[in-house]
């Protein structure tokens, strides 16, 4: 067993582990309580687990406790309800969520894009989020909410 410390979401949490290397996505669902990353594939490359560490988004599912030393911000700790993150607010007004399964990756991986480039062409999007799987087809929407974000900061 072995007990670490790490900050998530702005707030120190202790969680203790049979192994070091469990990765943090089961860190955060299961000892946190926290259930916007999502298990997808459990490969690294649907991007339903997209967290940020220290403001990269990363892979949750891959990523091991072991390896996270900084900062880790869920789709919870984005936003709240009465404050809730550019990309929260223009995901609900565009109606980008269908089974949402994906949106946690999506909006992820978007924050990540529009915190390095905050005027991103439409392409700039597109490619960013190639390796986000969405299997409902809400990429229409989804692309409308990620530029309605960028246009509104």
């Amino acid at each position: 067993m072995a007990t670490t410390s790490l900050s998530v979401n702005g707030k120190v949490a202790s969680v203790t582990v049979d192994d070091p290397d469990t990765p943090l996505l089961y860190v955060l669902r299961n000892e946190l309580g926290l259930h916007g990353p999502r298990f997808g594939c459990g490969l690294g490359q649907c991007g339903a687990c997209t967290v940020h560490v220290d403001g990269t988004a990363v892979r949750s599912c891959v990523t091991p406790l072991s390896a996270v030393s900084g900062r880790v911000v869920t789709l919870e700790g984005l936003g709240t309800a009465s404050n809730p993150h550019p990309l929260q607010s223009a995901f609900i007004e565009e109606q980008a969520v269908q089974c949402g399964y994906c949106i946690n990756g999506m909006i992820m991986q978007s924050a990540d894009l529009l915190a390095r480039n905050p005027k991103p062409s439409e392409q700039d999007i597109k490619t960013e989020l190639a390796n986000n799987l969405c299997r409902c087809g809400t990429h229409l929407r989804i692309l409308r909410a990620v530029m309605r974000a960028a246009a509104s900061s």
